[in-house]
């Protein structure tokens, strides 16, 4: 039997368009999606398009860190950067714009971008199809589609409002060619001192490039200028399952050892979040 169009995948469908032919316009079939030419593209029984074909840049987060993530989000430990992501993109998006999330994730960000705006839609992009099943029930205005964000966009020019980009790779011309004149890119990154003690105790963590601030503002200046920015620092108590599941959902996990995990018990009570969250303007061109 047909999957059955989810309402915000179909209210969506004007922003999308063939990544095989690249201008042309995509129209739900049976359970599919298709241009005018005939590519088809299938809709999951899990509510996300699947336009994503050949080769990944990479396979995204896998099914335990995904459920790893779900589960610390769930905590609120992350709530004040959501907040501050919202209060950046509602700056900048009409009521009736278009959000776009760009390495979407479970869609925990979107979601709330998309509580703050009443009536906009919002769409998630990402490689990990664990991770878009959650983005596609996330929210009732939410759609999600499997693509890599270092490929040309699917999508039609200037349609976008609001572009996220947090803790996801970047792809700065193309968040341009998406972006209306007016919108805002919002580009949400790590300190130096984000979960420092963590960092600290486990070897195996990704550490935070001390040039990262001049690298991505290099990376962004030929499309964007930087308008504003928030810096998001606080401690936060967490419990040692919860810090597991923080170490569990990023990329770090493939690097840390059960060992290293051991050491969690002998961190202190409180770790440290921090992170720059900067709202962008496209320049023109």
């Amino acid at each position: 039997m047909p999957v059955l169009l989810p309402p915000a995948l179909e209210r969506s469908l004007d922003l999308l368009r063939c990544p095989t032919c690249r201008w042309r316009q995509l129209r739900p079939a049976r359970g599919v999606l298709r241009c005018p030419v005939g590519h088809t593209f299938d809709i999951a029984r899990h509510g996300y398009a699947g336009l994503l074909t050949g080769t990944r840049a990479t396979s995204g987060d896998d099914a335990a860190m995904v459920q790893a993530r779900d589960r610390f989000l769930a905590t609120g430990a992350y709530a004040p950067i959501r907040q501050a992501v919202a209060r950046l993109a509602a700056g900048a998006a009409p009521e009736r714009g278009t959000v776009l999330d760009v390495g979407c994730g479970t869609g925990y960000y979107l979601a709330g971008v998309l509580d703050h705006l009443s009536t906009a839609r919002g769409l998630g992009l990402d490689t990990s199809v664990r991770a878009l099943r959650s983005t596609a029930r996330v929210h009732d205005r939410a759609a999600a589609m499997a693509w890599d964000a270092f490929r040309p966009f699917p999508l039609a020019d200037k349609v976008a409002d609001v572009v996220l980009n947090v803790f996801a790779p970047r792809n700065p011309a193309e968040f341009h060619r998406v972006l209306r004149p007016a919108g805002r890119l919002v580009v949400v990154r790590p300190t130096g001192r984000h979960l420092a003690e963590v960092r600290r105790r486990l070897p195996g963590m990704v550490t935070v490039d001390r040039s990262k601030e001049q690298r991505l503002h290099r990376a962004l200046a030929p499309c964007f200028e930087a308008v504003d920015t928030e810096r998001v620092e606080y401690s936060v108590p967490l419990a040692r399952r919860e810090v597991r599941d923080l170490v569990a959902m990023t990329p770090s996990a493939r690097h840390v050892t059960d060992t290293d995990l051991d050491d969690i018990d002998r961190l202190p009570d409180r770790l440290t979040v921090s992170v720059l969250a900067t709202a962008y303007r496209p320049c023109p061109g």
